[in-house]
């Protein structure tokens, strides 16, 4: 785990917050409720259902992980991912799995303030944008600049989705 996330007592959308200070990357942290789906998630959040990122952390062959980035109204295309990341297997791990391999529960996923600073693939409809994402936190989510974040983890920026 990297030294500076190891914190047991700080937060999740603390954690994010420390990890984007050390990146010189703004982010704005909001409280929300919970929501039973995209649509209303974007309700709460005053953004489109397309401005908000799923963030997923995806298992390599290997053993190691990466996270794959996809706006909402669109899903992670295997194909085109494998294509990109140059392997012929990637999946989905179990829940406790990925909670293992970033510090963060589904739901909450980001790369900032991962316990580790898995790889980042990021759809390339990402950019040129504000985006809102999980902030490692249940209740809580957070805005920010898409280039900047994928400046920040140095993305590999493809075309990664279909649309759902």
């Amino acid at each position: 785990m990297d030294e500076s996330l190891q914190d047991v007592e700080t937060t999740g959308h603390e954690r994010v917050l420390r990890d984007a200070a050390r990146r010189s990357l703004e982010v704005r942290i909001v409280e929300r409720p919970a929501a039973g789906s995209l649509h209303e998630a974007a309700e709460l959040m005053g953004v489109e259902p397309s401005d908000i990122v799923k963030t997923l952390v995806v298992k390599r062959h290997d053993g190691g992980y990466l996270f794959a980035l996809v706006p909402g109204g669109r899903k992670v295309s295997w194909a085109k991912l494998r294509t990109v990341v140059g392997v012929n297997k990637l999946s989905l791990p179990h829940e406790s799995l990925a909670l293992e391999a970033t510090g963060h529960e589904r739901g909450t996923i980001t790369p900032l303030g991962s316990r580790v600073a898995w790889p980042v693939f990021a759809d390339a409809t990402l950019v040129g944008r504000e985006v809102a994402m999980g902030a490692g936190e249940h209740g809580y989510g957070a805005f920010v600049d898409a280039d900047a974040l994928l400046a920040s983890f140095e993305a590999t920026i493809a075309d990664i989705s279909d649309p759902e």
